[in-house]
């Protein structure tokens, strides 16, 4: 092999290598987040004046918060928050003097079973804003099969 290629050689090779790396970094900064969230953190300021209108539990592995100026977020959370799905109401838990809601804040849900007056917090891992949570499904209802019930004798009245 010629000389001039052996030195020539490690560096081709590094800027092939870095070549990739770039054009495979640009490719990932591209792919878009999550459906209808954002990838920056964000913050709820002043909870504690009533700053939150609204929420709705994302089952046991989040919620979507709503402040007073109708924004939505999304707070993933760090596991399973068992009782969210059915939660009447939630607590938020800032973790400081500045009422700000953030990645390290927590909700807490109150136990609603036999045992009253203990509660479950959930910490979150990112809050992000994000869009209006979907609407939820409507149950299929049994309806009353009419004609079993024509056919069904009335009861005898005085």
């Amino acid at each position: 092999m010629n000389p001039s290629a052996i030195r020539i050689a490690p560096r081709l090779l590094g800027l092939a290598a870095g070549a990739w790396l770039a054009a495979s970094g640009a490719w990932a900064a591209d792919a878009p987040p999550a459906a209808g969230l954002q990838k920056e953190e964000a913050s709820i300021p002043f909870v504690n004046h009533r700053n939150i209108r609204d929420w709705q539990a994302d089952k046991d592995q989040g919620l979507w918060i709503q402040d007073e100026r109708r924004n939505w977020y999304y707070a993933k959370l760090l596991g399973p928050c068992i009782n969210l799905d059915w939660a009447l109401s939630v607590g938020f838990e800032t973790g400081g003097a500045s009422a700000t809601l953030d990645k390290f804040s927590a909700v807490v849900v109150p136990d609603e079973g036999f045992s009253r007056g203990n509660h479950q917090r959930c910490q979150f891992t990112s809050l992000t804003r994000s869009d209006p949570p979907p609407p939820k499904q409507k149950s299929k209802q049994k309806g009353v099969n009419k004609e079993a019930v024509k056919d069904q004798k009335q009861p005898y009245s005085i």
